[in-house]
Parts: structure tokens; C-alpha cells; sequence
């Protein structure tokens, strides 16, 4: 059966961003390689060899991967998406949420909806937006 995980991409913050989220979200760590320790050299810029080639964690079954921008054009940043989370209770949603607010911004503030006792719409401090929801609607 084919699954669908998310994959960032970030402009040279990835190692810092994929722990920040191992914290907030849990889960396990289960690879973090920079371009210098790719088995074959990788054809990276030489600044950019501490870069994030590929990471990624499991959580709930599921994998968020992601790396640096690795390619020879600008990054443009993360934008026409969102990660999508939902937890079982709101209380759950929250604390997830209030911890990507923190240093990002809340275009939607978390709260109930018709749709869930919890939701909101969150871009974190690396710049991956997020809706977050959780508990069933009363």
C-alpha cells in the first residue's frame, strides 16, 4: 500500500529545524547526513558541505524527511502548503501548537471549530506552515 510523508526542504537550517521538531513532536531520529558524509561525493557547492543532504524521523508510523536546498538555483522558501497534524484531544493539538507559535507567526489562532474541538493554522520559525487540530467537534 502506497503511504504519503511530508518532505521539507529549508535553506541551511534543516539539522536545526528536524531536532526542534523531534522535540515538539516526539518521535525517533532516524537518520541526519550532511553532504560531506553522502557515501559518494555528493555535487554540492563547498559551503555548503555541513548542509543537511537528507533526514528523517518516524513518527506514529509516518516519516517527516527533509534537507537543505541543494540546488543551483535560489531557494524560495516553503510556501503553497501546509504539514498537516491531528491529535486526538485538543489539549494535545495545543501544546503542539503553541510551540511552533513560539518564534513563528499564528495566521489562525488555535480554537474550536465545526470541524474539531481544536484548530489552528501556524507558520513555525524555520518557515513550514502547519494546521494543527485535534478532538472531535461536541
Amino acid at each position: 500500500m502506497a503511504q504519503t510523508d511530508a518532505y521539507l526542504f529549508f535553506n541551511g537550517n534543516c539539522a536545526e529545524a528536524m531536532r526542534y521538531y523531534q522535540r515538539a513532536l516526539g518521535g525517533k531520529n532516524m537518520m541526519m547526513m550532511t553532504a560531506a558524509q553522502a557515501p559518494e561525493q555528493v555535487d554540492c557547492p563547498s559551503d555548503k558541505k555541513d548542509w543537511i543532504l537528507h533526514a528523517r524521523f518516524e513518527l506514529d508510523g509516518r516519516m517527516l524527511m527533509a534537507s537543505d536546498w541543494m540546488a543551483p538555483f535560489p531557494y524560495e522558501g516553503m510556501k503553497g502548503f501546509a504539514v498537516a497534524l491531528t491529535y486526538p484531544t485538543a489539549a494535545e493539538a495545543k501544546r503542539v501548537f503553541d510551540a511552533f507559535a513560539d518564534g513563528g507567526q499564528a495566521p489562525m489562532p488555535f480554537s474550536k471549530t465545526f470541524f474539531a474541538e481544536g484548530f489552528g493554522m501556524v507558520t513555525d520559525r524555520f518557515g513550514t506552515p502547519w494546521m494543527i487540530s485535534g478532538g472531535p467537534t461536541s
